[in-house]
């Protein structure tokens, strides 16, 4: 595996989505990476497919080239369209010509070019922004509106029409935004992205950016939950830059105003980065924010109620949870590469189900030890709930970047020793594991009763969601598979690193 390739890995973390070409009694579109809200990795479509052939094209709908490093988590669906990261290795549109991250729009039916947001890399440090690897981060869409975190490290609010129906604004400078620094701005076209407003992360939070950005936004009526990507320096990876940035934050979806952000201090006690996502849940009439922070603590916090004008509130912490207590809380740095003992830290997203949050953690992927585990945590707490809120703890064979599933009683757990695991949401007592092959960096996807993983090397297992094992079959693609797959409108989306798979 290339030194490229182990770096962005950790921007894989899954994710589970679709489209259709014709639709099925309560299909749906997939509009968020996991579960409206709660994070979960499960779909609610129903005849999706066991047996294909990507070679012969057997129940290929249709498939889509990614280019030629789609690290990119997963396809999200919706209004008839596809969307999906991607890079620029074969230009759509010959304009846009090198090295660009690429947030692909593609028609649901065929998968054809709708449009594409096309971001020049950050020219100052390539460890910012990791040289030709796709758009990472998965877009949430609502009312024909896209948000999503680019590569630069914006969030930005697109129009799902794209540029064929007019400039919308109020941002009206998309042909500066899709022109490299040092060259003179472009002339946007009608398969170029309408940006309606951008925020710059760095620029308003003062973050250190680190390899490269990633996060799924979390929406939430009028505001949008995301993490920062603050991170620690490079290359030693031994130093906060930016100890006092916020990790968690608010914007107004309406017009991207800072609203809220996080006071707890997590970036002074992160040993990586913080490229955990969001989720939210319901507990005892209380709606609370679960945030995996870069500390190795999971987080809930008081959702916000309504924005207070001209003003930057401070969010609320209801409890926190160390997973790894035992773990180094100092001197972090002299950690890094330290596969026995160094802190722990969560990639993937909590997901948050009948009052419980349900966690995938360990030791940092390449800078950490090996050790991981899936946790149950009751959510009806408060304060600090270390040692009252555990309900049981599984221990993982290695590394773990996956976001679980949790479906009919049981929980879906991957890692990145290749394994999948089946595992009793109750008691935490394990039923089952199973070998897919090589790492796992994508997350299982539970729909239709079956369970959908594939690795690194391209092996792309189906098997029953039940406690009894039952492997149904396993497809073999060309390319590694680091994404997750998406289930939306009856069709089953698989990425690759090279092509996206709609599968019926």
């Amino acid at each position: 595996m290339s030194l490229k390739n182990a770096l962005i890995g950790f921007l894989v973390i899954g994710g589970a989505l679709g489209l259709v070409s014709a639709r099925t009694i309560g299909a749906e579109d997939r509009p968020q990476w996991g579960e409206r809200h709660s994070r979960n990795m499960v779909s609610g479509e129903t005849n999706l497919p066991v047996s294909f052939d990507p070679k012969t094209g057997h129940h290929i709908l249709w498939s889509a080239p990614l280019g030629d490093h789609g690290y990119c988590s997963a396809a999200v669906v919706a209004g008839g369209k596809v969307l999906i990261g991607a890079n620029n290795a074969q230009p759509r549109d010959p304009k846009h010509q090198g090295d660009r991250a690429v947030l692909l729009c593609l028609n649901e039916k065929d998968g054809t070019l709708c449009w594409q947001l096309v971001v020049p890399r950050i020219a100052e440090d390539y460890h910012m922004d990791w040289p030709e690897i796709a758009l990472c981060s998965p877009p949430t869409v609502e009312n024909g509106q896209v948000y999503v975190l680019t590569n630069r490290y914006e969030v930005a609010c697109l129009d799902l029409a794209g540029l064929a129906n007019g400039n919308d604004g109020p941002y009206k400078d998309e042909g500066r935004h899709m022109a490299p620094q040092d060259q003179p701005d472009m002339e946007p076209g009608p398969t170029d992205a309408d940006i309606l407003w951008l925020f710059d992360i760095p620029a308003e939070i003062g973050i250190y950016m680190h390899d490269s950005a990633f996060s799924s936004i979390l929406l939430d009526g009028p505001f949008l939950y995301l993490n920062t990507c603050n991170g620690v320096d490079n290359p030693s990876h031994k130093f906060v830059q930016k100890p006092d940035a916020a990790s968690l934050i608010v914007l107004d979806k309406a017009s991207g105003r800072l609203v809220a952000k996080e006071n707890e201090g997590m970036a002074r006690r992160m040993f990586h980065a913080t490229w955990s996502s969001p989720a939210l849940g319901e507990v005892n009439g209380r709606r609370l924010v679960f945030f995996g922070g870069p500390d190795g603590l999971c987080y809930a916090f008081k959702a916000l109620s309504a924005p207070v004008p001209n003003e930057v509130q401070t969010l609320e912490p209801v409890w926190k949870f160390d997973y790894d207590p035992d773990a180094p809380k100092e001197n972090l740095g002299q950690y890094v590469k330290n596969t026995r003992e160094s802190p722990s830290g969560m990639l993937a997203m909590p997901v948050f189900h009948d009052n419980r949050v349900y966690v995938a953690v360990g030791g940092d992927i390449w800078w950490g030890k090996r050790q991981a585990w899936l946790k149950c945590i009751d959510a009806t707490k408060q304060g600090d709930v270390t040692k009252t809120a555990e309900r049981w703890s599984y221990s993982l064979q290695r590394h773990t970047v996956s976001t679980p599933a949790v479906c009919n009683g049981l929980v879906f757990a991957a890692d990145c020793a290749g394994m999948l695991h089946c595992v009793d949401a109750e008691t935490g007592q394990g039923y089952w594991t199973h070998k897919v092959g090589r790492e796992i960096w994508g997350s299982p996807l539970a729909a239709d009763g079956k369970v959908y993983i594939g690795d690194l090397g391209g092996a792309f297992a189906v098997l029953a969601a039940d406690k009894t094992k039952n492997l149904l079959a396993t497809i073999q693609f060309d390319d590694a598979i680091p994404g997750t797959a998406t289930a939306a409108n009856g069709v089953l989306y698989v990425p690759t690193l090279t092509r996206l798979y709609a599968i019926q």
